[in-house]
């Protein structure tokens, strides 16, 4: 299977806590959403879908945080996660996950590398 990488956004885009980054990824021949976001200096990517219900996390475009920018919150269920890891700490999904999106940072640059066979 190839592979490319492809440029998400430059690494100053992401503030700690701030806003996230939407962007669009092929899984099994889908096109998904996601977002990456920084928090504790890293920069980490999910899936823009609740575990609770497929439904995207944002409230407004890129807002993931809670008001405390400590944790990623569902606008419409209320489920809370750890944004370091995925795993919802509180809300009706407890003890599931966010499914991550292998991002890294090189260059200046967040950058996912991606099958191009879909």
């Amino acid at each position: 299977m190839a592979r490319r990488e492809r440029v998400i956004c430059p690494s100053a885009a992401l503030a700690d806590g701030g806003e996230g980054i939407r962007f669009e990824i092929r899984r099994g021949g889908e096109t998904l959403p996601a977002f990456a976001v920084r928090h504790a200096g890293r920069v980490r990517a999910y899936l823009n879908r609740c575990a609770h219900i497929a439904l995207e996390l944002d409230w407004q475009p890129g807002r993931f945080f809670d008001a405390d920018r400590n944790l990623l919150i569902c606008s419409a269920h209320g489920a809370e996660y750890d944004p370091a890891t995925g795993d919802c700490v509180a809300g009706p999904c407890r003890g599931a996950r966010l499914v991550p999106v292998p991002v890294e940072e090189r260059r200046g640059e967040v950058v996912l590398e991606e099958d191009t066979d879909g």
